[in-house]
């Protein structure tokens, strides 16, 4: 049996595999409070299913309460967080963010829970941690809203603030690098046409997305690309410096066979987190599983679902998804 790295890298490059690599991934709401809740759980649920590869899933927030952003669960099936305190309201508020110590505070919390996780796993599986993109933190800091008001109306002062959360990133990823873990999981949200127009992308988004997948260490063979939500710029993004592209396939286009043709590496997907993960039964999931492996004919594919499974989705579905693969 090849081991799970192999199994990857071979899907990574196109060439056969003695099965389609799978993972899914959730949240941990609660435990992604606490370093030690939150490796425990991760390492709960990667040795209960044994996936091919262990996406750690902090909070979103962790990147940002640093600045004193505050955040609370109120239920949420995915297990986010609802936001309850954003620290900038006007546009000069880009221009007093601070680069942060990863060493303390949430992140420090943060690169104790990948220690934790990779103590435990003993380099048996792959490990990727998230990293959201500059804008998405952006969007944290100040809301929706606010930040798109802000990029259309003061847009030098978001570039201030953009260089900041980029020089806070790179810190982190540095302190990353010395955990031997295997990539990142880029998370990015606003590469959609339902929120910014290609061009806004390509001014406030993809320059920073590309200062931080540049710097990545040259040891990590494993990032994931995550573009959330509905109608991706998914031509903008081909040509990033990421081994596989994750987005919501069964949702929105492109569907997975044209995705794959568009991009060099692995796709990862297949899934549908709602129908059938979360509501359907075991058979549907099966079913819609064994539809994306033949539409990728088994190549170049990671099977997944297109974004974080529910916290609630029966247990016998998860266990669908593994199966269906061996």
């Amino acid at each position: 049996m090849i081991s799970k790295r192999e199994r990857l890298e071979r899907t990574i490059a196109g060439e056969p595999v003695d099965r389609v690599p799978v993972a899914l991934w959730r949240h941990w709401p609660g435990d992604d409070q606490r370093a030690a809740d939150l490796a425990r759980s991760t390492i709960e649920f990667q040795r209960r299913y044994d996936f091919d590869f262990v996406k750690v899933s902090p909070a979103s927030s962790f990147c940002v309460t640093d600045y004193g952003v505050q955040d609370r669960w109120v239920g949420s099936l995915e297990g986010t967080r609802e936001y309850t305190r954003r620290v900038i309201e006007r546009s000069l508020g880009w221009t007093e963010l601070r680069v942060l110590d990863p060493r303390r505070g949430a992140l420090g919390r943060q690169l104790e829970a990948v220690r934790m996780i990779v103590e435990a796993l003993q380099g048996q599986v792959p490990i990727i941690q998230t990293i959201f993109s500059p804008l998405a933190q952006a969007k944290n800091l100040a809301g929706q809203e606010t930040l798109i008001k802000h990029l259309r109306t003061a847009p030098e002062r978001v570039h201030t603030g953009l260089n900041t959360i980029v020089e806070s990133t790179l810190r982190f990823i540095e302190e990353l690098q010395r955990l031997h873990i295997d990539g990142i999981f880029y998370a990015v949200q606003h590469g959609s046409y339902a929120v910014l127009s290609e061009d806004e992308y390509r001014t406030f988004g993809r320059p920073y997305d590309l200062r931080i997948l540049e710097a990545l260490n040259g040891d990590w063979w494993f990032n994931m690309l995550h573009l959330h939500g509905d109608a991706p710029m998914f031509d903008l993004f081909t040509d990033y410096p990421v081994q596989a592209i994750n987005w919501h396939d069964r949702e929105t286009r492109p569907d997975l066979a044209t995705g794959k043709s568009k991009f060099g590496g692995a796709v990862c997907g297949g899934l549908s987190r709602w129908d059938p993960v979360h509501n359907g039964t075991p058979a549907q999931v099966r079913d819609q599983a064994r539809d994306a492996i033949a539409q990728t004919n088994g190549r170049r594919f990671i099977l997944s679902t297109g974004c974080v499974t529910m916290i609630t989705s029966p247990l016998s579905n998860i266990r669908a998804v593994r199966e269906v693969v061996e």
